[in-house]
């Protein structure tokens, strides 16, 4: 079976914008078995619209593949094309999670925003495409709840 992806195996530079950016999907080689793919992005940047200043956060992206897989380049190109995008922390986690699901109709996803504080209040965001299937192992996100010292 060929795989036709658009820079898997090439030289790729960074997307000017996550509107420029190309998401690459591949066959899943098992879409008759429920499992969970997870992604972490710990070190996600993106700027605040208003301020110009950059917004770090943790993404964490669990799906339940259906027919496709993201291809995980072009989902890291996509992720880092954000460092210089202008938009809040919500619109930039739901966002991402809609154009996931958008191109690859699983059966389920979830993402995890977890932002780190600025002007003193973290903002964690978390959006889902529903009730995840019956007999899906979900684990734990794997990052604490903000705690202030």
């Amino acid at each position: 079976m060929a795989i036709e992806t658009t820079q898997l195996g090439k030289p790729s530079a960074l997307p000017a914008s996550p509107e420029e950016a190309v998401l690459d999907r591949v066959p899943n080689p098992h879409p008759d078995t429920l499992y969970l793919a997870r992604f972490t992005a710990p070190e996600f940047t993106s700027i605040c619209p208003v301020t110009g200043q950059p917004d770090f956060g943790i993404l964490v992206i669990d799906y339940a593949p259906k027919g496709w897989l993201v291809e995980s380049k072009s989902l890291k190109l996509y992720l880092n094309s954000f460092r210089n995008h202008g938009a809040f922390h919500e619109d930039c986690t739901v966002g991402i999670g809609k154009r996931l699901v958008e191109l690859l109709e699983p059966q389920w996803l979830r993402i995890g925003g977890y932002w780190f504080p600025r002007g003193g209040i973290p903002i964690d965001v978390f959006w889902q495409t529903g009730e995840p299937p019956k007999s899906l192992w979900l684990p734990d996100q794997g990052v604490p709840p903000y705690r202030a010292r």
